[in-house]
């Protein structure tokens, strides 16, 4: 007979393996690129010394002459809090007892439920990414809003389903009808989205959307990066090499371009650039160049089972969560994803990871991990806008 004690072994002795494999190279191919480690993590903090410049104990000089004073290694800290990665499972206990005599009923159900939380973890997860930290899917606009429609600057970050939260840019607070609702409709062409409650709030121009509860609770991703905000605790003003290269209104996408963008990391920063990760408009404005020019498509296959054109050995991809005529030429030996654990089922007091819902006849269960991701060297990095296909 199928118990909860049967769907507690499963969860943690078959699902969590699984799961945490998919989540940490199954996601996108820049995450599969990306170190994960549990390195520089003090408590609920990430505090990392990161070298930057040269060391100026160095010089020449007469034979008789005096020595080159000695410099140490320039360091700064890197600071950051843990963020609180979370995903949920729910099932009611009307369906756990319809299945009890039923096995393959059961694990039906199971797998339903796990496949949700995978695919919902991985678009978050892959968003984030891209995001930088404030956890904002999109900016509102008055004009083309209508009640329950709202009408959005970009709708790459929306799905239906996701349960979110409008906060209003002059207070910064959360409006009382758009808290927690959920999106049921997102149109593409119009770039507007229909959430689930009768709405009597009039959004403004420049009001936020968040994925529930989490406005500033993202992770510190590539938009943070390319950003002219404090990074990683620190200010960039008199820091230099904490502003990375940007190059905008690039037109049209030309191997010179590219191998110029390259060859100013090598240059400046000793960086070596071995991911590139763009738009889609941008992959085809790259297809376009290369069938024009008569050059020979060349792939290449990456951990995680991803596939990936190539550029001068360099893997190129393209990613619904880049931004409209946007690349990014990144080296992935920078960037480190620090970890306490890995994922993880959140236990009770009993060690027990399923859990009634009070006031509810159902049980759910929560997966968690707490981490942040980490540029060694910034000004490593590049980012391309304004790519026309």
């Amino acid at each position: 007979m199928v118990t909860l004690e049967t769907a507690e072994k499963a969860l943690k002795s078959v699902y969590l393996n699984v799961v945490a494999d998919q989540l940490n190279v199954g996601v996108n191919p820049l995450l599969a690129k990306i170190e994960q480690t549990s390195s520089d993590v003090w408590g609920k903090e990430i505090i990392k010394l990161v070298p930057y410049g040269l060391n100026g104990g160095v010089g020449a000089g007469t034979e008789t002459g005096d020595l080159p004073t000695p410099a140490a290694n320039n360091f700064d800290r890197f600071k950051l809090e843990l963020k609180n990665l979370y995903g949920t499972i729910e099932l009611s206990d009307k369906a756990i007892r319809a299945s009890q005599s039923n096995t393959g009923a059961f694990v039906n159900l199971l797998n339903s439920e796990m496949e949700g939380l995978l695919k919902a973890s991985k678009f978050n997860l892959g968003r984030m990414l891209y995001g930088d930290g404030s956890g904002t899917l999109a900016k509102c606009k008055a004009s083309g809003s209508s009640g329950a429609v709202i009408k959005v600057d970009s709708v790459r970050n929306m799905m239906e389903g996701m349960v979110v939260d409008v906060h209003s840019a002059a207070s910064g607070n959360v409006y009382a009808d758009l808290k927690g609702v959920r999106i049921v409709s997102v149109d593409r062409v119009n770039e507007t989205v229909q959430v689930s409650a009768a709405v009597s709030s009039v959004v403004a121009d420049g009001d936020t959307i968040t994925v529930q509860g989490s406005k500033a609770n993202e992770l510190t991703g590539l938009g943070a990066i390319f950003s002219d905000t404090d990074l990683y605790g620190l200010s960039r003003e008199g820091r230099s090499w904490l502003r990375p290269k940007q190059y905008d209104k690039v037109g049209s996408i030309t191997s010179a371009k590219l191998q110029s963008a390259i060859d100013y990391v090598d240059e400046i920063a000793g960086s070596q650039i071995d991911f590139i990760v763009c738009s889609y408009d941008a992959r085809r404005a790259f297809l376009d160049y290369l069938s024009i020019s008569r050059v020979n498509f060349d792939y290449m296959n990456l951990d995680g089972g991803f596939k990936a054109l190539a550029f001068n050995g360099i893997p190129l991809v393209a990613d619904r969560f880049v931004e409209k005529g946007s690349m990014y030429l990144l080296n992935s030996k920078d960037f480190k994803l620090h970890q306490l654990c890995d994922w993880r089922w959140l236990e009770g007091d009993n060690g027990k990871v399923i859990k009634q819902k009070a006031g509810s006849a159902t049980y759910g269960a929560t997966l968690v991990k707490y981490a942040d991701m980490i540029c060694d060297k910034p000004i490593g990095q590049i980012k391309m806008t304004g790519i026309i296909e």
